[in-house]
């Protein structure tokens, strides 16, 4: 793909920061290549690195072969220069991280914690909650004609049925909740319903939860299908449903990260049709095949650009004010006057945008906030938590075959929201993992009792 790109004919300059993006895109090909050749299944380590490959790699160089940015980059080249170096120091520092985790040393402690398991009973609870935290959100929109309509007109409905207008966070906050609500319980039921049927040969001669799972399976058509959601969204769904449904088969790996290249590449950038109504559609007109390759789903590198041009404007760095705004994400604006602005919108309204719905990837939320050093650190610690869960999942599948095993699931769904909080912004992704996090709270438990356990 490298070789197909540069050899294309463009207005681009082949200069250091050419040089260092070509670096980039083949040091992340090789390594999502060991992936997919690898007998292992890594699943977090292969969505950092499929998308490494793509957003911060083939897009960007088909960007600088054909001299064109999805979003402006109104810096110097300098600071693009700047910004592929630290994506290659960022994507090095992962391996680093990663091979720290392979050496490091096998100490036992002399005491042995129960891993946690799905208490049956909440996992109904959880059921419930799905079923009417969807119903709440199919009825504030009138119905469910319109989940497989546009986007557009969801976000439009909840505004019109909340009486805000456009532009009004609380408004948008509250449908961001109700949203999340009515989506993130309904896709964990389902899952950990699909791992009680898969593990369980009792569970599938029982017709209860057969049932359920078919109902929950509706119930997901409806609120996950790819009409009515964000596209990284609906790969999580994919993802995390696939590698629940296929916990211990090496074919279904490899082929999710080789087809996730082709489906990146070809089908991603003209799946953005359902965003918009017939009216505010725009057609891709597609004169080359690098085109689509230079929409604005690809603007990662651009917008770290433009941060680094933003910091050296004056405004330097936060260290750590944005992460506490993402953190304390639920804290009302009307409490806190001065909480901070999603990366993406703050830097937007900066270089003047009308669409402030950008990107913010890792790379630039983690050196907004602490510069190179502490983005270096963050991403050796990435790597390091991303390989040992990884670790535990291939053990926890092969060696825990039981039906109740809440890493089984919870693994897979990591690597599908892997998208979202590597393209960012943190803020805008934050809502959907602390929801995620309060049902798993709701039905884990560490106590081994047999008449709790999924059978």
């Amino acid at each position: 793909m490298p070789m197909l790109i540069t050899a294309e004919d463009g207005d681009g300059t082949r200069d250091v920061a050419f040089l260092l993006q070509l670096a980039v895109t083949l040091y992340a090909g090789a390594r999502l290549s060991a992936m997919v050749l690898s007998g292992r299944r890594r699943l977090i380590q292969g969505a950092f690195w499929l998308f490494c490959y793509v957003s911060m790699g083939v897009a960007p160089l088909a960007q600088s072969v054909l001299g064109r940015e999805p979003t402006p980059v109104v810096g110097a080249r300098s600071d693009v220069l700047l910004a592929t170096a630290l994506v290659l120091l960022g994507v090095v520092a992962f391996d680093v991280g990663a091979l720290l985790a392979r050496s490091r040393p096998s100490l036992r402690p002399a005491w042995h914690r129960a891993p946690a398991r799905v208490h049956r009973l909440r996992l109904y609870l959880l059921v419930g909650l799905a079923f009417a935290a969807s119903a709440l959100m199919i009825m504030s929109l009138g119905g469910l004609g319109v989940f497989f309509t546009s986007r557009q007109e969801i976000s439009e409905t909840l505004l019109e049925n909340a009486g805000a207008q456009p532009g009004d966070e609380t408004g948008q906050a509250g449908n961001a909740l109700l949203r999340g609500f009515g989506t993130v319980p309904a896709l964990l039921a389902l899952l950990f319903y699909t791992r009680w049927l898969v593990t369980s040969r009792r569970a599938r001669r029982r017709p209860s939860v057969l049932l359920v799972w078919a109902a929950l399976l509706g119930l997901n058509i409806i609120v996950n299908n790819p009409l009515s959601n964000p596209r990284f969204w609906f790969l999580t769904v994919l993802f995390s449903f696939l590698f629940t449904l296929f916990p211990r088969s090496p074919v279904m790996y490899r082929t999710a990260l080789g087809l996730g290249v082709i489906l990146a590449l070809l089908v991603f950038p003209f799946a953005d049709r359902f965003r918009y109504d017939d009216e505010g559609y725009q057609p891709m007109n597609s004169s080359s095949l690098l085109e689509p390759l230079v929409v604005k789903d690809y603007d990662q590198l651009g917008m770290f650009a433009n941060t680094i041009t933003y910091v050296g404007d004056g405004a330097g760095h936060s260290y750590g004010r944005q992460l506490s705004g993402t953190v304390l994400f639920f804290v009302p604006r009307a409490i806190w006057t001065g909480k901070p602005e999603d990366s993406g919108v703050m830097i937007g309204e900066w270089m003047g945008m009308g669409n402030t719905n950008l990107s913010s990837p890792l790379w630039t939320e983690l050196w907004l906030d602490f510069g190179p050093l502490g983005m270096t650190a963050g991403f050796i610690g990435l790597g390091y938590l991303a390989a040992r869960t990884d670790r535990r999942y291939v053990r926890r599948t092969l060696d825990d075959p039981s039906p109740g095993n809440v890493v089984a699931v919870i693994t897979p769904l990591v690597a599908g929201y892997a998208f979202i909080l590597l393209r960012g912004p943190l803020l805008q992704a934050t809502g959907r993992v602390a929801i995620a996090a309060l049902c798993l709270l709701l039905i884990s438990t560490f106590r081994e009792e047999r008449r709790t356990r999924l059978g």
